[in-house]
């Protein structure tokens, strides 16, 4: 029986797969059950490797640890867990591999440590500025919307959260507090500066020429 989009139900498809391979086993099948046995095993298999990411994406989505899923997908540390989450979910970011997605978000994690290093290691330098864009006045509502959320990572005790919040009020300040602006975007570059080239160190790749 085949279901709308003219495949096998995954239990009909196991069921007919189970059955050839009864036959095979006592020399009673055909080429053509053959070919449609295997036809069908794809079909399933492919199928079923669509459904562990999403199921995966979804117990996290829930807060269930790695460490809980790992026995769960037959491997024996978070961190396999989550390398094989990472082999089989669809990418976003273009990679063409599972190893490359794996590649890319520890390289990504990198990146997001040696910046966070290096907020704390300027925690004033970022402090004095988050003050000084939360004093700013003259705002559009919408533009006070970005500073307040700069005002509220500043209570907060970890200088690298005030780096996305800071980098959001950029386009807003710069009509009415051009100074400001440009001193937000030069730690935002300075940043992503950090975060590039400890990615590239990590590839083994040479970083690109700044033009």
């Amino acid at each position: 029986m085949l279901n709308d989009s003219g495949g096998y139900a995954a239990m009909e498809a196991l069921a007919l797969v189970q059955g050839v391979l009864a036959r095979v086993r006592v020399g009673a099948t055909s080429s053509a059950d053959l070919v449609v046995a295997l036809t069908v095993l794809r079909e399933v298999r492919e199928e079923l490797a669509g459904w562990e990411p999403e199921l995966i994406a979804a117990a996290r989505e829930q807060r269930v640890s790695w460490a809980a899923l790992a026995p769960a997908l037959g491997v024996t540390s978070r961190q396999a867990a989550e390398r094989r989450y990472l082999r089989l979910r669809p990418s976003d970011t273009g990679e063409r591999t599972g190893e490359d997605r794996v590649r890319a978000q520890r390289d990504k994690r990198a990146g997001d440590r040696a910046v966070a290093a290096w907020a704390r290691d300027n925690a004033a330098v970022l402090r004095r500025l988050a003050g000084q864009v939360s004093s700013a006045r003259g705002l559009s509502p919408h533009a006070q919307h970005h500073v307040d959320q700069v005002s509220q990572a500043l209570a907060e005790d970890d200088p690298a959260s005030l780096l996305p919040p800071l980098a959001d009020t950029h386009t807003h300040l710069k009509a009415t507090h051009a100074g400001l602006a440009a001193q937000v975007q030069s730690l935002t570059d300075q940043a992503t500066r950090i975060r590039h080239t400890t990615q590239v160190m990590r590839s083994g790749s040479p970083p690109a020429a700044e033009h």
